[in-house]
């Protein structure tokens, strides 16, 4: 790319089919396409003067379609808006989150109720891995029906993946904030921990994927933080405000191997 367009080398190597581009070029200017009318139009122009038959084909097509075209009706405003929302949630997360949000209701019906825990809060103890599970389910292929067509879109990527995870942070964590409102539990002690597994979940998630990543985290918070805290009925020391600065590290670390890995989640593997 130069400038704010494509070069004539790629627009010319990408009319004749990719194959002497990269495969990060190839996404590149797929993902420019989207957006940019001259650079389209100097494809074209290349189409048709390197690629005769493919231009052909295009013009055949185009024939055939655009009698159809001129009386088909416009998209309703409702569909639009769920076209709009496609491009950061997926139906798939709807189960997830509606089951994140219940979480952390019973979790404050227990804590405002006594549910014989001691001095230990449901809510602090929940609320760093509920948002893993919409994360993992917002990006996993066995969830995910429109799994094949998310992965072969040019956008699919680090960009999608994190539209998706501010999707679940939005839900899930309002209703943590209203949770740890009415206990009395102080907001930082449960979102830095929150924050922090969520990124470690997308840093790991670059290399076995983030439903993988999400699964194994959230067994080793159980192993680690929950069990030993039920079972001597205070709070672990991780979950005190001393370990806020660990936490945050922790956050620092994860959001820098997510942006060192970038490129990692337009493989295949990240959607296990």
């Amino acid at each position: 790319m130069s400038g704010e367009h494509a070069s004539q080398r790629i627009v010319d190597g990408y009319a004749r089919g990719g194959t002497e581009l990269s495969a990060d070029e190839v996404w590149a200017v797929e993902a420019h396409l989207e957006g940019c009318r001259p650079c389209r139009d100097r494809l074209s122009r290349a189409v048709g003067a390197g690629v005769p038959a493919v231009a052909s084909l295009v013009e055949t097509v185009w024939s055939g379609l655009e009698p159809h075209l001129t009386v088909t009706a416009t998209m309703p405003r409702g569909r639009r808006w769920t076209a709009r929302w496609s491009r950061w949630a997926t139906p798939a997360m709807v189960p997830w989150l509606a089951m994140a949000v219940g979480v952390s209701l019973l979790a404050l019906l227990f804590d405002r109720f006594d549910g014989g825990f001691g001095e230990v809060s449901l809510v602090l103890l929940c609320a760093p891995v509920l948002p893993v599970l919409g994360v993992a389910a917002s990006w996993s292929r066995g969830l995910d029906p429109a799994y094949e067509l998310t992965a072969s879109a040019p956008r699919a990527g680090l960009s999608l993946v994190l539209r998706r995870t501010v999707s679940v942070l939005a839900v899930v964590v309002p209703a943590l904030l209203a949770a740890g409102w009415v206990t009395g539990v102080m907001v930082a002690q449960w979102l830095l921990p929150c924050l922090a597994f969520t990124a470690a979940t997308l840093a790991l998630g670059g290399a076995v994927g983030v439903t993988w990543a999400a699964v194994a985290l959230t067994a080793l918070w159980a192993a680690v933080i929950v069990a030993p805290t039920l079972a001597a009925r205070r709070t672990a020391a991780a979950l005190e405000t001393d370990g806020l600065p660990a936490w945050a590290l922790l956050l620092a670390l994860g959001v820098a191997v997510v942006i060192a890995r970038r490129d990692a989640y337009s493989a295949p593997g990240a959607h296990r």
